[in-house]
Parts: C-alpha cells; structure tokens; sequence
C-alpha cells in the first residue's frame, strides 16, 4: 500500500502540467538611434557612455571617497538593501512550499474512567489508563496543477524586481552626490569671483576718493565705484550661505551629520577631460536601466500569479503520513508491537464560491495587463531622459563656448574703460557698467560649466550607467 502510494504520487508530480501563459517580453517599437544622438548619414555606435565605470567618468579623489562613504553609510541604500534581504526570505518562504512538510510529535496523557459510569470497564481493566506516543508526521501537496510553480515563479521576479529597485536607488545616489560636489566646486569659484572682483572694487573706490580729493572725480564718482563694492560682498554672503546648505544636503547623503565636505580644486581640470559621449543603441537600454528591469520583474511577477489564481479551479491534493509508537506503558513504547503506521491522501475542490476564483482571475489579467503598460511607459521614459540629457550636453556646451567669449569681450571692455576713464575721457558710469557686467558674465559662465557637467552625468545616468566600484 505505501509503495503504491509513493509511486502514485511521483507519477502524478511527473504528469503535472503548469497552468496560466509562460512569460514572453512585450515587443516594444524601439527607434533605431536616440534623437540627436547620430545624423542620418552616421549610424549610431555600439559603445555607449553608460558602459564607462564611474569612477573612470571623472578623474577626482576627492569625488570617489565621497561616493564611496555614500555607498557604505547612505541611509536610503541601507533601507533598499533590507528590503532586498526581505524579499529574499519571502521567496524562499513560498519556495519551501513546494517541498514535504515533516514534523515530529510526542504526547503523553493519563486518564481515569469512572468504575460506575455508563460504560463499565472489561474486567482485569483498571480505571487508570495512560497513552504515549512518539513518531513523525509527513504532509505534502502535490503540485499538478503548477500552483505552487507559478507562486515560487513570482515571488522569484519580485526579488528579482526589489533588487533592480536597489541598483536604481544608488544609481541615483551616486548622481546626486556627483551633482552635489560639482555644486560645491562651482560655488568656491563663484566665490572666488566675488572675492577679486571686492578686491577691485575696494582698489577702485580708494582710487576714486583719491582723485576726488585732488578734484578730478565727483562724489557721483564715489557713489558709484561704492555700488560694484557692494554687489560683490551680498554676492559673497549669498554664495557662502549656498555652500553652507549644499554641504548639509551631501552629508546627509554622506550619511552622516552637517560637517564641512572635502573637496579638490580640479574643477577645471575635471572640466577640460570631460568624456566623450557615445550613447551607443536604444534597445542597450532594455538590459542596462535598473528601472527597466525592475518594471519587467514586476510584469514576469504578475503573468505568473495568473496560473497561480488559475490553479484555484482545479483541486489541491495532498498527502499526508505518519510513522510513529504508540503504548500504554513507557516500558514498551520502542518494542515492535508499539509501531503505527498512517498513510492517506486528500483532495479538496471548490465547488461554490459565488464567483470567488473567476474574479480573482480576471483581477490577475488586469493587473498584468496594467504592468504591460507600465513597462512600455518606462521604455519610452527612459528614450526621453536620453534625448533630454544628450539636448542638454550639447546645447548647453555650446551657450558655454559663446559664454566664455562673452567674459573675454568684456573683460577687454572693462579695462578699455578704465583706461579712458583714468584718462579723463569717460566717467566712472562706464567703468562700473563694465565691471558689472563682467562679474555677472564670470559667475554664469562657472554655472554653465556646472550645467555641461551635470548633463554629463545625467546622461550617464539616463543611459543606465553601472557606476560599478573598482
């Protein structure tokens, strides 16, 4: 009996089938370059910025200690990177179901039956009785229908799914962190800008006073060479309060409290060797974005709980066993005779439920049909943070170039105009124009090289970049 049973039962999980479809990836149109990212007559490159290690993107110690503190004491990657662990412990919970459940028992009771109640006792039969038992129980579904299959499926993909969730949290992270540093060092040179240009501001009212003491220049004169003094030193407080706050932000991405952050002084250099920027082939984006996958994961979860609610239809069998003792005396509890012995099997169909299983299906094809959806969405998102990024690198480089131009044209303007008017031929109305304008030009362009920067790793980022550690 137990050998027929046994064989019964591998026979039945060989035969069983797995109910609801197999998972196959939605076909998305996918264009055959990015917009702007190749002219028509030069096809796009395989080689893509998004392959390039993060730490080889931008030659600075500085920034690689910071991403790494970032990454080992981020409060956000920790909290992903538990959530990770958790789904990991889920799945194996549902995947566990799959196997025989085994259990060992053993009880212990004593009774005492009444001498004068209904059921008198057998004769040589006391009215004390005792029972221990001893052994171990087996319970076992059979998955014929591919239920626990299709469960153990997704909750595979939803593990699957809370990783790339991870990777994407420090993609971010090491962006903002990037971002963040860049800032920094845009700041001290705006600072640095506002500092010199106090300093010649200070030179040029001592050097107005002077002159309007000997009557060449007028208290006008003074009033305006006061103005350029100043605008530079609000400019100082205004720049000073933003590096204070940006170094707050990034150590709270540091992970760690307000404190003053480190920083190199190769701005210009990181500038002048920033990358090349290939963006290499659109469907590279399917297999590179960390929110791609985790849409994907979250579609494979969704398709495989439709033939989990299927199997609902169809009866769960298990079987279930028992090997153990049994005896009056505890003397005799591991002798032959006290061995038992219990095999069976069960199944358990619905038969009514007032559409309980058939609702539960049609929600399964929605939610299923909604993350098709979600997918394509994310698809074409992610086509157009590449087209923005890639717009914003190259648009914003070329204001940079006409920017830098700017600074040198006025900077030979303001000392044009200050030579005339040291000369006597302009009042100081033109020199301070000058100056003004230069110092404006001077702190936009440091802002526009903070721009070129970032749309560089905000491509990057767009593109998918692994930011790999080394």
């Amino acid at each position: 009996m137990k050998r027929s049973i046994v064989i019964v039962a591998l026979a039945l999980s060989a035969a069983a089938c797995t109910l609801g479809p197999n998972y196959h990836r939605p076909p998305v149109a996918m264009p055959a370059a990015f917009r702007d990212g190749a002219t028509a007559d030069q096809p796009p490159e395989s080689a893509s910025l998004g392959d390039v290690q993060w730490f080889d993107l931008f030659k600075d110690e500085a920034l690689t200690g910071l991403v790494r503190t970032a990454l080992a004491r981020n409060f956000d990657v920790k909290i992903a990177a538990e959530r990770v662990l958790q789904a990991r412990e889920r799945y194996r919970i549902v995947r566990a179901d799959e196997f025989p459940v085994v259990v060992g028992s053993a009880a212990v009771s004593n009774t005492r039956l009444s001498e004068i109640g209904a059921r008198p006792l057998p004769p040589a039969f006391g009215p004390d009785i005792s029972d221990f038992q001893a052994g171990f129980g087996v319970a076992w579904e059979l998955d014929v229908w591919g239920r626990l299959r299709r469960l153990n499926e997704a909750a595979r993909a939803q593990y699957l799914a809370t990783e790339e969730g991870r990777r994407a949290v420090v993609t971010t992270l090491i962006a903002d962190v990037t971002d963040a540093y860049f800032l920094l060092q845009t700041l001290d040179r705006q600072l640095g800008i506002a500092e010199r240009t106090r300093d010649i501001a200070s030179d040029g009212l001592r050097l107005t006073q002077l002159r309007r003491e000997r009557g060449v220049a007028t208290a006008l004169d003074t009033r305006q060479a006061e103005q350029l003094l100043y605008i530079a030193t609000a400019q100082m407080a205004s720049v000073q309060r933003q590096i204070a706050q940006t170094e707050d932000e990034l150590s709270l991405l540091l992970g760690q409290a307000p404190s003053a952050i480190s920083r190199s002084d190769t701005f210009i250099d990181a500038f002048n060797a920033r990358p090349s920027v290939p963006v290499g082939m659109p469907s590279a984006l399917l297999e590179r974005r960390p929110d791609i996958r985790q849409a994907e994961e979250a579609l494979v979860a969704a398709n495989a709980l439709i033939g989990a609610v299927r199997a609902e239809y169809f009866p769960r069998i298990a079987l279930t066993g028992f090997l153990g003792v049994e005896s009056r005396a505890l003397a005799e509890l591991l002798t032959a005779p006290a061995r038992t012995l219990g095999i069976g099997a069960a199944a358990a169909a619905p038969i009514f439920n007032s559409g309980r299983t058939r609702a539960t299906v049609r929600l399964a094809e929605s939610v299923e049909r909604e993350l098709v959806v979600n997918y394509e969405r994310t698809i074409y998102r992610a086509l157009r943070d590449v087209s923005a990024a890639l717009a914003a690198y190259r648009k914003t480089g070329e204001q940079r170039a006409q920017q830098e131009q700017l600074v040198a044209a006025l900077r030979d303007a303001t000392r044009l105009s200050t030579d005339r008017y040291q000369g006597g031929l302009d009042s100081y109305l033109q020199v301070l124009d000058a100056q003004r304008n230069l110092f404006r030009s001077e702190l936009d362009l440091a802002t526009l090289q903070r721009q070129e920067l970032a749309s560089i790793v905000e491509l990057y980022r767009a593109l998918g970049g692994g930011w790999m550690q080394p």
